[in-house]
Parts: structure tokens; sequence; C-alpha cells
């Protein structure tokens, strides 16, 4: 593997950020049925663990195939006919520990933030709200914003532009391969976090530039290559 570059924190502008293991602490709903079917046959813990990287797995297939149902104009039928079967009741999204002070953080340096996300506007929006978070971000990009989902490029571009930086100086935080390759096609710097789905080994192999054990610990990274101009290149669990 090649080695993985160190993050010049100091000419970082603009910082994009994913929804679910990210920012949201995501009860994961799928993975949960998924690993109740499969205990019998492979042990609870076991189960687990092979259900998530299942349902992770899915994500670029299935983002490529929510690209291919908008082709052909059936993405919203789609769309409502999953928020029919999820039914109304508002959730209650969590957040995860430390994220609210790294944001407001960023903000008060001068940062510009945005989300980059799968979810529909209304779930962004809702979690933002319940969370007091909507003013800190000045994009959010939803699955219903660009044609194309991650890992295509296309999202972390529509939102740097709408931002007005450059990719290069602009930082992508993901907990999955999906948002790594992302960030890294479309030319921006990338930072895997282990507080979601993804693994080590993975999110370096899809090519992260720094992974931290949660998007909370990002702000001490910050503020110590503030202090001494320089960032550590990985974090190794």
């Amino acid at each position: 593997m090649k080695e993985q570059s160190k993050i010049p924190f100091r000419s970082i502008q603009g910082w994009l950020f994913d929804l679910d293991g990210t920012l949201m602490d995501t009860d994961d709903a799928a993975a949960a049925s998924l690993a109740a079917r499969l205990s019998p046959l492979l042990g609870k813990a076991r189960a687990v663990k092979v259900a998530r990287r299942l349902v992770m797995a899915s994500e670029t297939p299935g983002n490529q195939l929510l690209a291919l149902a908008d082709a052909f104009g059936v993405d919203a039928w789609i769309f409502a006919l999953w928020d029919r079967l999820k039914g109304h009741t508002q959730p209650t999204y969590r957040l995860i520990q430390g994220v609210k002070e790294l944001l407001v953080e960023l903000k008060g340096q001068g940062h510009a933030l945005g989300i980059v996300s799968t979810r529909s506007q209304d779930e962004a929006q809702a979690f933002l709200q319940q969370h007091d978070l909507s003013s800190l971000f000045s994009v959010c990009v939803t699955r219903e914003t660009t044609h194309y989902l991650k890992p295509h490029p296309e999202p972390i571009l529509y939102a740097v532009t709408h931002l007005g930086l450059e990719p290069q100086a602009c930082a992508m935080v993901g907990d999955t391969p999906v948002d790594i390759r992302a960030a890294r096609r479309a030319g921006a710097w990338a930072i895997g976090v282990l507080c979601g789905f993804g693994e080590p080994r993975e999110l370096r192999r899809a090519g992260a530039h720094l992974i931290l054990p949660s998007t909370g610990d990002l702000l001490k990274y910050i503020q110590q290559a503030q202090t001494e101009g320089t960032g550590p290149d990985t974090y190794t669990p």
C-alpha cells in the first residue's frame, strides 16, 4: 500500500461530512435485522460483524442503482415507496459524542461546512434541526441534489463549488470506503472515522489520508496542527 499523505490542516478551508456513522449515531435496523437472521448459523458476535459488512458492501451498488433509477425517471417513486414502508413517525437522531463541539469550533474559526449524504433532504434537515446545527452548514448535498451519488465525485464537487472552494482546500469526513473514494476522486482530502461501518483496513485501501477513532477526535488533531504546524498521518488502532 502506498504511504498515506499528511493532511495540511492549516490550508483546509472547507469541511464536508457524511451523516450516518459520522455525525449521526445510526441505529441501523437493516443490519440488526440481518444479524438476527444470521445468528442461528454464525453465532451472535460473528453474525453482527457479517451483517454490518454486508450492509456496507451494498452501499456502492445501491447508490449506482439509484442513479440508474434516476436516469429512467423512477427514483421519486422508489423513494416514496421506501418512505411509506418506514412509516410516518418522526425518528430521533442521535448525535455522535464530540461532534457538536467540533462543528461549532470549526465554524467559529471561519471554516465553511457542508453535508454530503445519501439521506433524503428531509431526513438531513430533520437531523440538523433536532440538534440545532442547521446554521453551521452552508451546503447540504443529499440524494436529491446530484445525478450521481457517492462514490462518484459529483456530490463532493457540487459541495465544494457551492462553498466557492477548490477540492484540494477541502476535506471529506466519512465512515465508509464510499466516502473515501468519492473524496479522492474529487481531489479532496479524505478522513475516515471508525464510529460507523468502516474498518481500518478497508478505509486505508480506499485511500484515506487519515483514520480516527471517532469524528469528535478530529478537533484535537486540528488544534495540534495549529499549535505545532503539523499533524499526524494516521491513527492505527
